[in-house]
């Protein structure tokens, strides 16, 4: 019995890490990563040899050839005679263009929403609840085709366009607008302005040591906004104002010169906008309620006034819980602007998935770019919002 027992105290250190969860969990996840890869492999295997027994060239050199195709709105110069890559990237940027737009006025709207929810009118309180209950829970696809169709279809022509001011015309093929163009002269003036930003920042830092130091709080708003707005107007007006507007003009069947902004943009914003707020409405509204009454009634022993306790007090606490699900919004705000292609905005699945594709027929690698790039932004966003989350983050002492 003791040899046995000897025998058995050699062999447990070997045996241990049978038992160690972490060993175990090591051991399962590499098998599980190794199984991805392998069906991984295979897929794409089998793939790359169908395309190459029936003929099918792959590869993306195919970004090198001639696009042929117009497409209605590019922030950069584009033609039919440019490549498919230059395509890619106009898809691109017009994602980024309606994505941006949207999360921006998704944000404020869906903040002002949340607060009327809760607000003591009682008429502002349940107008509010209205619009959260009506437009989260219609389709997304049916509030695009009701702004696209219903909507701007509905406007007048480009000879009878709703004129104001002889500068801003409004039709049923968009919306144009004075177009700024600027003069030798005027990089002075976007120096200026990246100047006031840095400026901004240290004053913004400088102001809160000063209010640890002494207490004394420091107006960086209207200071950052003074700085923002009054250094480029002096160095503009210094360097003799080098631009100027060029206004939309009716030539033909239709307007030259100027912005414009078509209509499927437009439809795509409101959409966007008004579906994505209805959401962020409700996650503000769960963050306000989740900040103790105590700090209200805190603040009402102070005397300070509903709109001081709302933005010093009850904002910057409820913040901990609203920017989690936030970053969901913002996700999904993402990932629906692809509907864009119901009503024919050039985003990246439209110009890219849609007429590049049907030319081209590389579906496998124009589908691949097309998930990496969603993928990318959603990342990038991810990351973000979680760096910004951290700094919201209670600390414990």
């Amino acid at each position: 019995m003791p040899a046995e027992n000897s025998n058995n105290c050699k062999n447990a250190p070997a045996t241990r890490w049978i038992y160690d969860p972490k060993v175990r969990g090591i051991i399962f996840q590499s098998i599980a990563v190794a199984c991805v890869a392998w069906m991984l492999f295979y897929f794409i295997s089998n793939a790359l040899h169908n395309m190459e027994s029936r003929g099918i060239a792959t590869g993306f050199s195919f970004l090198n050839n001639r696009a042929s195709f117009g497409i209605a709105q590019s922030l950069i110069s584009y033609s039919e005679n440019d490549t498919y890559g230059r395509a890619f990237i106009i898809g691109l940027l017009n994602t980024l263009l309606v994505s941006g737009i949207g999360i921006i006025f998704a944000t404020v709207f869906g903040f002002l929403i949340g607060i009327a929810r809760l607000s003591n009118n009682w008429l502002l309180s349940r107008a509010a609840a209205v619009y959260i209950e009506t437009f989260r829970n219609i389709p997304l696809l049916l509030q695009i085709f009701f702004w696209y169709f219903c909507v701007l279809r509905a406007l007048p022509g480009p000879r009878d366009s709703i004129n104001l001011l002889d500068a801003f015309f409004l039709n049923v093929r968009g919306l144009y607008v004075p177009a700024p163009v600027t003069e030798s002269g005027f990089a002075a003036v976007t120096v200026a302005f990246i100047l006031a930003i840095v400026a901004c920042v240290f004053l913004k830092k400088w102001a809160k040591n000063r209010q640890n130091l002494t207490g004394q709080p420091f107006p960086v708003f209207f200071s950052s906004l003074g700085l923002l707005f009054g250094l480029p107007l002096v160095v503009f007006l210094i360097a003799g104002m080098p631009m100027h507007w060029e206004l939309p003009a009716l030539k033909g069947f239709n307007f030259r010169g100027g912005l414009t902004v078509i209509p499927e943009l437009f439809s795509m914003v409101v959409a966007l906008t008004i579906f994505t707020a209805a959401s962020i409405a409700e996650i503000v509204r769960s963050g306000i309620m989740a900040v103790s009454k105590g700090q209200v009634e805190a603040a009402d022993a102070l005397g300070l006034k509903n709109g001081l306790t709302l933005r010093f007090i009850i904002i910057p606490q409820a913040m901990r819980v609203i920017i989690p699900p936030l970053t969901s919004q913002y996700l999904n705000l993402v990932k629906n602007s692809s509907l864009a292609t119901a009503v024919g905005y050039p985003d990246l699945v439209s110009v890219f998935m849609g007429s590049t594709l049907n030319q081209t027929g590389q579906a496998v690698e124009i589908i691949a770019m097309t998930m990496a790039v969603y993928l990318t932004i959603s990342l990038i966003t991810s990351v973000l919002m979680n760096i910004y989350n951290a700094k919201k983050a209670l600390v414990e002492r």
